[in-house]
């Protein structure tokens, strides 16, 4: 499974090690490998998450993704039915999608996609 990070749009930066794009138009989350848009910037919910690799960030709305198979993961937060994401452009795994929150105060993120920085 290959490690995904994210950028922004087309002109890049590269701050404390990660790797920052600015869009004039407004900002897009893409493929590190492949550049396929997966998100906006106004889509985000909150960049305050983590996955097994780093930082992440939760959206309301991703594209160009596919799902894979359904399974219950138990999380820092608890028990979750999700999905594994992956980029439609070239197959890296760049995320995951809440399907199901069995705690009440988890329901919010019902539907919701969360992508790796």
């Amino acid at each position: 499974m290959r490690r995904v990070r994210l950028f922004v749009g087309s002109l890049r930066f590269k701050a404390m090690g990660r790797l920052f794009v600015v869009n004039l138009e407004g900002q897009i989350y893409s493929c590190k490998f492949c550049r396929t848009h997966l998100a906006l910037y106004d889509d985000i919910i909150s960049k305050s998450f983590h996955s097994r690799h780093g930082k992440a960030y939760l959206f309301n709305k991703v594209v160009n993704v596919c799902l894979g198979k359904i399974e219950e993961r138990l999380m820092m937060t608890g028990m979750h039915t999700v999905a594994d994401i992956f980029c439609v452009g070239c197959g890296s795994m760049v995320g995951w999608k809440y399907e199901t929150a069995h705690e009440k105060n988890q329901k919010y993120k019902e539907g919701k996609s969360v992508l790796e920085r």
